[in-house]
Order: C-alpha cells, then structure tokens, then sequence
C-alpha cells in the first residue's frame, strides 16, 4: 500500500457493514477519515469503536440522510468548512426497500440513496477532489448491475415496483456515472473506479420486513465477512498499482469486465443529462 497518513478519505455510509470495515482499515493505514451516517448517535458510537481499535486514530463523521439532495448539499458544505482537500471519496452507503418508497424530493427511493446522493455528492466535492495531487473517486456497485436496465420509461418505478430490478438499476446506474465521470476527468489527477465488493453479509435489507431479513441472515454464513468485502475499497483507495487508473470495473482486487450493457456511452449520456436536470445543475 502507499503511505497515506497524509490523505483525508469520506466514507458514506461508515456506521455498519462494509462501509464501518473500510473506515477502520483507512484509519489503521494512518489516514484522515470521516464516515457518513444519518444518525449522529450511531456515527458517534462508530467513531468512538475506530478510535478504540486505532488509538490516535485521524477519525470525524458528518451527519446526513443522503436520500435527500438537501442534506447532501449541507453534507458538502459541512464538508467544505473543515477540510480544504479530498483525497478519497468511496461512495458505499446503499440499501434495498422492499416496497416502493419516496424521498423527500420525490424520487423512488432506491434509486435516491444508492444512485443519485453519489451523482451529486461526487459533482459537488469535485472542487476539494481537485486540491489533491491525486485523488481518487470509488463508486461501490455490485455484480447485480448486469441484471439492471435503465428504464428511462418509468425511472423512478412509478407503475411496476421491483425491489431487485429497483436495486440493479440504480447499481447500473452507480457505473455508467463512473465511467462517464472517468471521461469527463480526462487530463486531470482524479481518477473515478466502481467495483462489486463481493457477496457480503452486512445489514443490507435488514429496512425490509422480518422475515426478509431473516432469510437472509440464514444465508450469512456462506458470505463474506465485512472486512473482506472492505478488501477492493482499500485496494483503489491505497495501492500504488492503481495510481493513474480510472474508468474500471473492480472485483477482488483486479479490474474486469462489468456487462456489455454498461459500456453504452449513448444511455452512459443520457442517465447524465437527465441527472443533471435531477440535482438542479441544469433547469428542466
């Protein structure tokens, strides 16, 4: 791994599962890092168990529900106020919803956390991303991307709600914004990857009903354990083989090949123009 005592890394979603296992790995590599969580109380307790783990541990969190383009504005205003740089940004925090459900801004709610808080909150840091030397941008997808179509028909899942289909677009979605922003960062420092932590058995899904949950804890022991499915995410936020590469599809440590569907410049433009109009960049 390279040295970065020196760099300052956002995680989001950094109260559980992969998310908590990167921040902890980050923090033991000596790094700054500040976690995400919409409920300060948990992000503190986050904290404070890093803290515990790596004493003189660098480690801070910002409070924000980023299903909501409000909070992840303040989120980027808070984040502007105490730092002058962004060396690393993993964009980690996601969730599927059993049943439709709507954000505060209207969007179907799988696709505002998971898809549109990343498009968003990554343009906005994009200032504090360029003060570092190098800093490098992550998108975590997931291998179910390639059963995802972007349904520009019905993208918020107004007339057919499927919570999976729901889930693999906005998964999709996570890498056509990677390997449009890599094209757009042409010629800079920054660098954009996304990649699919693994079968890991985190609290994804524990906001369904009971016995949902239940299914899936009995599937937990065949899975990853957190901090293994935290492996990639250090990999691209520490290693010096990756230095200079952008645009890729990680899996265990190495860059492969996401489904043909992905590598559409054509949707890749179209999901970006129209998210643009989403988060106010452009007028409708």
């Amino acid at each position: 791994m390279n040295d970065i005592s020196e760099k300052i890394c956002l995680v989001t979603g950094g109260t559980s599962g992969i998310g908590a296992a990167a921040a902890l790995q980050l923090a033991r590599l000596g790094s700054t890092v500040i976690i995400t969580g919409r409920n300060a109380g948990k992000c503190a307790h986050q904290v404070e168990k890093i803290k515990h783990s790596v004493p003189g541990a660098r480690i801070d969190f910002l409070q924000a529900d980023l299903s909501s383009l409000m909070q992840v504005r303040q989120l980027t205003k808070d984040f502007a106020e105490r730092y002058s740089r962004l060396d690393v940004l993993i964009n980690n925090a996601g969730a599927i919803f059993a049943n439709r459900m709507v954000s505060v801004d209207g969007l179907e709610m799988t696709f505002a956390l998971n898809y549109m808080s990343c498009f968003l909150l990554t343009n906005l840091l994009l200032d504090r991303l360029k003060a570092s030397r190098s800093a490098r941008i992550m998108m975590v997808s997931s291998a179910a991307h390639k059963y995802g179509k972007i349904n520009f028909e019905d993208l918020q899942s107004e007339h057919d709600y499927n919570r999976m289909q729901a889930y693999a677009q906005s998964k999709l979605a996570n890498i056509y914004f990677t390997y449009a922003l890599a094209r757009r960062l042409e010629g800079t420092s920054l660098t954009a990857n996304a990649l699919h932590p693994g079968s890991v058995a985190t609290n994804l899904g524990s906001n369904n009903s009971w016995l949902k949950t239940k299914l899936r804890n009995l599937l937990k022991p065949g899975m990853m354990s957190p901090e293994e499915g935290a492996k990639t995410i250090v990999y691209l936020a520490a290693s010096p083989d990756v230095e200079g590469i952008t645009g890729q599809y990680f899996y265990d440590c190495r860059a492969i090949r996401s489904s043909e569907e992905s590598y559409n410049k054509e949707t890749a433009e179209k999901l970006w123009m129209l998210s643009e109009k989403l988060a106010g960049f452009v007028e409708n």
